[in-house]
C-alpha cells in the first residue's frame, strides 16, 4: 500500500479502485470476514505500534471496502489526542464521541454520511482531558453497544499502543483488533512489543497490515 499525505486522496480505495492498494484493501476485507465465520467481528479497532503509520488511512479504506459490499458501516474516531477521519472524509469535527459523552442516555449518535453510500462516520469530536479514562469508562461502553444496532461493522481508529494506553483500554471491548505497521519505518522490537502488550489486554488480534510496502510487478499484474 502506498503512503500519502493525509487528506481524501489517501481514500485510494474510493480514488483509485482498480488499483493495487486498493486490492490488498479487499484482500484485507476478505480475510476478516472469513475470520469472523466461527467469532462474531462487528466491533473491530484499528491501531498502530507507533505514530505515523497510517492507522488512519487503514481504517479509512477497509470502512470504504466494506461498505462497498454493501455492509452498513460506521466509522469511529476515537484518537481523542490526534483525530484525523474528519479530515480524510472533508467532514466537521464539532460533534462526535466526546459530546455524546455529555448527551443523555438514548441521545441518537451524531453520525455524518460520507461520500460513500452505507458509510458513516462518529468523529471525534473536541478534544477532552484524560482521554483513557474516558475510553475506559461505562459510558463508551455504552455508546459502543449501541452502534451494534444500527451498523453490520464498526471500525474505530484508536492511538498507537506505544504512545499511550488508550488502545489497549478499548481492546478488551471490542471483537478484534488491527495492528498497522509500516514498512521501513516500524522496527522490529517495537512491533514485537505492541503486540505482546495487545495479547497482555486479551485482544483478540485478527490481522497485522504492512502499510507502505513495495508493490512488486507480480502484485501491479493481478492488481
Amino acid at each position: 500500500m502506498t503512503s500519502a499525505p493525509m487528506s481524501q486522496s489517501s481514500l485510494v480505495a474510493l480514488s483509485d479502485p482498480q488499483s493495487a492498494a486498493a486490492e490488498a484493501f479487499r484482500t484485507l476485507r476478505t480475510n476478516i470476514q472469513f475470520a469472523g465465520l466461527d467469532r462474531t467481528l462487528q466491533l473491530l479497532t484499528v491501531t498502530s505500534a507507533g505514530i505515523d503509520e497510517g492507522k488512519s488511512q487503514v481504517a479509512a479504506n477497509l470502512a470504504i471496502t466494506m461498505a462497498q459490499a454493501e455492509q452498513r458501516v460506521v466509522l469511529v474516531d476515537c484518537d481523542l489526542r490526534r483525530p484525523a477521519l474528519h479530515t480524510l472524509f472533508g467532514l466537521s469535527n464539532d460533534t462526535g464521541i466526546t459530546t455524546m459523552l455529555l448527551a443523555s442516555e438514548g441521545t441518537p449518535a451524531p453520525l455524518q454520511q460520507t461520500s460513500v453510500p452505507g458509510l458513516q462516520l462518529l468523529a471525534s469530536g473536541p478534544l477532552p482531558p484524560r482521554p483513557a479514562d474516558i475510553l475506559g469508562s461505562r459510558r463508551i461502553g455504552e455508546i459502543l453497544h449501541a452502534l451494534r444496532d444500527v451498523a453490520d461493522v464498526i471500525i474505530i481508529d484508536t492511538p498507537p499502543v506505544l504512545a499511550v494506553t488508550d488502545a489497549v483500554v478499548l481492546a478488551p471491548r471490542v471483537d478484534g483488533v488491527i495492528l498497522v505497521l509500516r514498512a521501513g519505518h516500524t522496527r522490529r522490537e517495537p512491533a514485537k512489543q505492541a503486540r505482546s502488550v495487545l495479547e497482555k489486554s486479551k485482544a483478540n488480534i485478527v490481522g497485522i497490515v504492512l502499510n507502505d510496502a513495495e508493490l512488486n510487478a507480480t502484485t501491479d499484474y493481478y492488481g
